[in-house]
């Protein structure tokens, strides 16, 4: 029995996963999650973090793709991109697939042992 052509491959999620995989940067995301551009000062306020050390963190994100940078006078303002969150997304459902056919396949193969032995 063929398999069906699997989905095409979303872009590498190995850099979104790592971006997300810090709890700094889950801060971060969840302040820019609401819409609005923040500069790296707003971002630390009520923080113990550095804008050096935010600074740090809002560069992983930006190579992630998860937030982008605009210039505001000598400001850089930061904003959250959902789209790194949506090929994720489409990754997941892709390997939940992938998981379930190989479940239904080891299924009917363990079916069909216990019946051939009866």
């Amino acid at each position: 029995m063929s398999n069906p052509d699997p989905l095409p491959a979303p872009a590498d999620p190995a850099p979104v996963f790592a971006a997300l995989g810090d709890r700094t940067r889950l801060i971060l995301l969840s302040r820019l999650s609401d819409g609005k551009r923040r500069s790296i000062s707003a971002l630390a306020a009520d923080s113990r973090m550095t804008r050096q050390a935010v600074t740090k963190h809002l560069k992983v994100l930006e190579q992630a793709g998860l937030v982008t940078s605009s210039r505001s006078g000598r400001e850089s303002r930061y904003s959250f991109d959902p789209k790194p969150i949506a090929g994720l997304k489409a990754y997941l459902d892709q390997v939940s697939l992938q998981w379930d056919g190989a479940l239904a396949r080891l299924q009917a193969f363990v079916e069909d042992e216990g019946s051939g032995s009866a």
